[in-house]
């Protein structure tokens, strides 16, 4: 308990005010905002959301998720179990996962969490979340099962952010509130083996966690090269079914077929590993190192498995010819 932490988002009255002013003027109105004086502290800020985190590391690095800090110009603090309150600096953010690392800086070494082993956990498992739910009730603890693994889903931190599609995730019926986003999920030794980190909503009790050795790893590159990093091929595709074979036309019902998202992009990234391969749009990738691209193992699974530098054979199909190519993964920038 005394490793999980609040993690506290202020903005300035003065950027508020602009920001309303901005939208006003976007849809053609004037908008103004009435902030009452008791929520503006000394220094003109003012408290716009929080969520939970927990300390990995004795000098004050904190793990969360990428969606509580996820807000432009705003100050972020952390508040330790015992009330005292520290600046908090963001030092890594991945790209793919939901995942953030903090900084503080504390005078002295702090509780930090023991992390478990969550390649291994099983159906049924007992376990507990920890966090501040709806960013009222701080230290609350709630008890649940193991109730899915290897989940996937499109999640959403508010309805005006993108949704983002969430892979690997553990389900629990564990109660994860608002305000928990962030917190641990431990087995019942105490060791974290997930990050709480979306829910279903309108559902009962249906909530999702992050791999803690996803962030493992997260937390190994910041040590070795100060920031995050993951390898791409430098490609947008689509992963296909039997739906998108009958909708596209197509010859197969795997793979993953190359082509862009919208008007503007490019199918494949010019000077990417694709691009120096020869990859073309509507070439359909059908394996990755012989083993078939498909919608429970996606391009996105395979290069979680991989590394900077490793060099991958990729099976092609272009009009009706199959061929393979080799690439080497580089660092996603």
């Amino acid at each position: 308990m005394p490793a999980v932490v609040s993690i506290i988002l202020s903005k300035s009255v003065s950027d508020i005010e602009k920001e309303v002013q901005a939208l006003g003027k976007k849809k053609g109105k004037k908008m103004k905002i009435s902030i009452p004086d008791e929520k503006i502290d000394g220094k003109g800020m003012v408290q716009i959301g929080g969520g939970s985190g927990f300390i990995v590391d004795d000098s004050g690095i904190i793990l969360t998720n990428k969606h509580v800090i996820n807000e432009p110009l705003v100050t972020y603090a952390v508040v330790t179990s015992d009330e005292n309150t520290f600046e908090a600096k963001i030092i890594a953010s991945d790209p793919i996962n939901d995942i953030a690392i903090l900084k503080i800086n504390p005078k002295e070494k702090l509780e930090s969490v023991v992390l478990g082993d969550s390649k291994n956990v099983e159906l049924g498992q007992t376990v507990l979340a920890f966090g501040n739910a709806l960013g009222l009730f701080k230290n609350t603890v709630s008890r649940g099962i193991i109730s899915g693994l290897s989940r996937s889903v499109s999640a959403q931190s508010d309805k005006t952010s993108k949704p983002q599609e969430l892979r690997g995730l553990i389900q629990t019926d564990a109660s994860i509130n608002p305000g928990n986003s962030g917190g641990p999920l431990v087995d019942i030794f105490g060791r974290v083996i997930g990050i709480n980190a979306a829910v279903v909503s309108g559902a009962e009790n249906i909530s999702f966690a992050i791999p803690i050795h996803t962030a493992e790893r997260d937390l190994e590159d910041v040590k070795k090269y100060g920031h995050i990093r993951r390898p791409i091929i430098g490609v947008r595709y689509i992963t296909l079914d039997s739906l998108m074979k009958s909708k596209f036309n197509l010859s197969v019902d795997y793979g993953a077929l190359i082509t862009k998202e919208h008007f503007f992009d490019c199918a494949v990234i010019p000077n990417s590993p694709a691009d120096k391969a020869g990859l073309k749009e509507w070439d359909i990738i059908l394996a990755w190192n012989k083993g078939k691209i498909t919608r429970e193992k996606n391009i996105q699974d395979l290069l979680e498995n991989s590394s900077i530098g490793e060099t991958v054979t990729l099976t092609l199909l272009r009009k009706n010819k199959t061929f393979e190519k080799k690439l080497t993964l580089v660092e996603r920038i």
